[in-house]
């Protein structure tokens, strides 16, 4: 947004106001005035980062031309001349992520940071304050999801781990951490692997525990029997679906019994797919406390991504594993319930439960 369409802020309307905005680098200041500096003939941004000039020293003006008309140049740390710093700010880590995106060789955060005319340790504070993780960990990720997509279809793992950029395939089993289920579960759908399944009735409805030897890998609700085991099919098409064995029962009934009353542990072991920062994302979700919840703000807060509540969002859509994982726990900054996967009724019905559960424990 340009200042010349701006008007000024009423928290803005007096210089002692800007002062004290320049003071504290007030983020909601920048695009609302520019102020320049007497002894230095320079005009800059309220969110630069340069040393604090005297009070006395300071004109405000309310856009650049005004302070150039004043005989004051653009300060090149904060550029107020150009587009806003937020908004320029965005377009340079949208440039760094398409640059990761297109190169199976990763550039290094030197060469962003360069790219960027940054250091390399304030780029690396910005990527990770917008997207959620720092350039090797979202170049890792990007990896994953190539490897995740073309076993998928059927590629052969090799061959794959090398198309997505990996120089060894040790390097890659380093990386593969990011999954839950192994390489060659995840291939092809699923083709070979031995899966147990389950459906109970809840008072939530028909729900659905799939697991593998290592964990739970999907909890669904749906309408009935029929239709969760076509849904938990078109997730894992060439997954060999078995009756369940009587150990497995174990962690059906947990997480039944948690589903009605919110009675016991849902510390049952988990094996999911997902990318860093999903996976990042749902073990945030499982330290919210049954009975509490946080909002989508909060928990990109928490992993140090205060940008990346979009994000964060969308990795609540992806989780394939209700209450265990517990998106239901996730509400909008107005307090509203938000999306919910299994719908909006679950979701309220899950809050009450373990409200109701948590007053009658005190």
């Amino acid at each position: 947004m340009a200042y010349d369409d701006l008007t000024m802020p009423t928290k803005f309307e007096t210089d002692d106001d800007r002062y004290a905005a320049v003071a504290r680098r007030d983020a909601t200041a920048d695009g609302a005035f520019v102020y320049g500096v007497v002894t230095t003939g320079i005009y800059c941004r309220p969110v630069c980062g340069a040393r604090l000039a005297k009070r006395t020293n300071m004109r405000f003006h309310a856009t650049p031309s005004d302070a150039e008309r004043d005989g004051f140049r653009a300060c090149r740390r904060c550029r107020p001349d150009g587009t806003a710093l937020r908004d320029r700010h965005d377009a340079l880590i949208r440039a760094a992520r398409e640059r990761i995106d297109r190169n199976d060789n990763a550039p290094t955060l030197t060469e962003l940071a360069k790219a960027a005319e940054m250091s390399s340790f304030h780029f690396q504070r910005l990527f990770k304050a917008t997207v959620g993780f720092s350039p090797k960990q979202y170049a890792i990720a990007i990896r994953a999801t190539r490897v995740r997509d073309a076993l998928a279809h059927g590629q052969g793992v090799t061959q794959t781990i090398f198309d997505a950029g990996y120089e060894t395939s040790s390097r890659f089993y380093h990386d593969a951490r990011t999954f839950g289920m192994s390489p060659t579960d995840v291939r092809a759908g699923g083709a070979g692997l031995a899966m147990h399944a389950a459906v109970s009735a809840t008072t939530l409805g028909a729900m659905l525990v799939a697991a593998t030897e290592r964990g739970v890998c999907a909890v669904l609700f749906g309408a009935d029997e029929a239709a969760l085991l076509d849904d938990l099919a078109r997730r894992y098409p060439k997954a060999r679906i078995i009756d369940a064995p009587p150990a497995f029962a174990t962690w059906t009934h947990a997480i039944a019994a948690y589903v009605d009353r919110a009675r016991g542990s849902l510390d049952v072991p988990l094996d999911v797919v997902g990318t860093a920062f999903q996976r990042r994302v749902w073990q945030a979700l499982r330290a919210i406390a049954p009975g509490a919840t946080a909002t989508y703000s909060e928990i990109a807060e928490r992993l140090d991504a205060p940008k990346a509540a979009r994000a964060v969002a969308r990795a609540c859509a992806a989780n394939p594993i209700a209450i265990a994982i517990p998106c239901h726990r996730v509400v909008r900054r107005d307090g509203h319930l938000g999306g919910y996967r299994w719908g909006l009724e679950r979701k309220e019905r899950l809050l009450d439960i373990e409200r109701l559960a948590l007053n009658a424990r005190r």
